[in-house]
């Protein structure tokens, strides 16, 4: 194999690469990953700080050992300002690990949100939230996991390990600098009833993505994320709390969205314990491909007092059924919120 079609053979396993990894992780409990969803989330909340943990593994029935793990950390705080206003201030970290070469992904961001009040009172407000985001990622693959033509020994593959020209021009790991932004409206109208919507756009800067660095620029596509919910009390001590998030990010779309019943097990929200559970349906396209169901998603969560423990399966229905056997994904999800003393009587929608 000459030369010059090795180097084609390897860029294109580079560019198909990033195709598959410049695409962002994602969680069927969206909702309870606030910082990754929106920066302009960060400090919402009815406590003053709050501690996320979410883990997602997918594909494990097709990829076995190579599966897509995922796992987020954040922490955020609330800070008062003036009479009705706040601050928050927070972190998080995502890692993500998918294939047989090992393609991983690490961020670290800091975010930062001012929520302002537009009208209402200390038991029924509307409030507007601006939020920023920066953070430091890191991309690498292990290329030496990878399989080369130049290992191809008259029709056999002579096995990992094998030396070859291939990787000579690639870097096996790259970092870059993240830059997003967001948006949040929320309306208050009683301690069990609330609506909220809101949009980000993350990857402002679109960072070269490319593992071939010197010749080649794949930008990071911008993402534009609307989601949008909300809590109704259908009776004493049910609620029905629906939700909705849309991603578009370059040639790739992806919705999802249904609700959850909350059956409240405490004498009111400030003594907080319930228990949800909920059905969702996932919505997406495959590149170029239409728009077709991807996953019915089940799910249950459990508050107890300052914690939250939420656990979600997705039930695969898209055309690698075949393969998957219908299994998708499980998820595990946990927050725990520190409270203190609060005077004022203004709640916020519960993430």
């Amino acid at each position: 194999m000459s030369k010059r079609l090795r180097i084609f053979y390897v860029l294109a396993l580079a560019l198909s690469s990033i195709q598959l990894g410049a695409q962002d992780i994602h969680f069927s409990q969206f909702y309870m990953s606030p910082l990754n969803l929106n920066p302009a989330l960060t400090g919402v909340m009815n406590c003053n700080t709050r501690f996320v943990a979410n883990y997602r593994n997918q594909w494990a029935a097709v990829l076995k050992g190579a599966a897509y793990n995922t796992y987020s950390a954040s922490f955020d705080q609330k800070m008062p300002v003036g009479r009705y206003d706040y601050f928050g201030y927070g972190a998080d970290f995502v890692g993500d690990k998918a294939g047989t070469v090992d393609f991983a992904t690490v961020a670290g961001n800091l975010s930062a949100a001012y929520s302002k009040r537009l009208a209402g009172n200390r038991k029924q407000s509307h409030y507007l939230t601006f939020g920023a985001q920066a953070g430091f990622a890191q991309k690498s693959v292990d290329f030496l996991k990878a399989q080369w033509p130049s290992q191809n020994l008259n029709g056999e593959f002579a096995g990992v390990g094998t030396p070859t020209g291939e990787i000579n021009i690639l870097e096996g790991n790259f970092s870059f600098i993240d830059l997003n932004g967001g948006l949040l409206w929320f309306s208050i109208f009683d301690e069990y009833t609330n609506v909220y919507g809101g949009f980000s756009f993350s990857h402002l800067n679109q960072a070269n993505q490319s593992f071939d660095r010197e010749n080649v620029f794949i930008p990071y596509y911008t993402k534009l994320t609307f989601h949008a919910g909300g809590q109704f009390q259908m009776v004493d001590r049910i609620s029905l709390i629906p939700g909705l998030v849309i991603f578009k990010q370059g040639p790739s779309f992806e919705l999802n969205g249904g609700a959850s019943a909350r059956f409240a097990l405490g004498d009111s929200r400030m003594n907080n314990q319930s228990f949800q559970a909920g059905l969702w349906l996932r919505l997406a396209n495959h590149f170029e491909d239409p728009v077709t169901t991807d996953a019915v998603i089940l799910s249950t969560r459990f508050d107890y007092e300052n914690f939250g423990i939420g656990f979600s399966y997705d039930i695969n229905v898209s055309t690698l059924r075949a393969a998957s056997n219908a299994n998708g994904a499980f998820e595990f999800s946990m927050i725990y919120n520190i409270c203190g003393p609060e005077k004022r009587a203004v709640f916020c929608p519960s993430f």
